[in-house]
């Protein structure tokens, strides 16, 4: 009876170790594959649009950014930063895909970054959001991708009637024109004169 007991064992211990080596031989190259060909499939491509935007102050903008990759329809695993560069230098918006300003409120991403939308909202636009933003993108690999930036221009609303002018240009209208008036009535202040006086004459006849 102890013999026959053995000889199960024996065949289940055999065709189970034959199992685990046809598994290993099996997972062996696939789990190979993939290393060698992460550096060619992730071709990402980042597309801003539009490469300019205006707006006017307490406006809503939308700076849209789309991500494609033909290899990788899943996007999900991708770490999304947006940052503004102006006259002052370069400024974060966005990290890992959260915005890290302290009003998180105003500006946000919009969109399903699984199927590569990642465009930022910025709402209630002031003449400090002007600059060039830039959607960039870092790939599971450690590959960093930016998209060619939107240059971004606030008009200012001033005044009851929305005039979208600067003062400084209404200023400078005005300040011409008085100029001419001025001009005018020094070139015709002579010839006026002149006038009169041939006049004068002419009626006491």
């Amino acid at each position: 009876s102890s013999s026959l007991s053995l000889l199960p064992g024996t065949a289940i211990g055999a065709t189970g170790g034959g199992v685990n080596k046809e598994n290993a031989a099996a997972v062996t190259p696939v789990t190979a594959q993939p290393s060698l060909l992460t550096p060619e499939p992730w071709n990402l491509l980042v597309t801003q649009t539009p490469a300019k935007e205006k707006a006017k102050e307490g406006e809503t903008v939308v700076l849209n950014c789309h991500l494609n990759s033909p290899q990788h329809p899943s996007l999900t695993n991708l770490m999304v930063k947006w940052y503004k560069e102006d006259e002052k230098g370069q400024m974060d918006l966005l990290e890992k895909n959260v915005t890290i300003l302290p009003n998180k409120s105003r500006i946000f991403t919009s969109g399903d970054l699984s199927q590569g939308d990642v465009s930022l909202i910025i709402l209630n636009v002031t003449t400090n959001d002007h600059g060039i933003y830039f959607c960039e993108v870092t790939l599971p690999d450690g590959k960093v991708v930016t998209g060619d930036g939107t240059k971004l221009r606030i008009r200012r609303a001033l005044g009851l009637f929305g005039i979208e002018e600067s003062i400084g240009t209404i200023i400078g209208v005005v300040a011409a024109g008085i100029g001419g008036i001025v001009v005018l009535i020094v070139v015709l202040a002579p010839q006026l004169r002149k006038c009169i006086l041939c006049m004068r004459p002419e009626s006491r006849q």
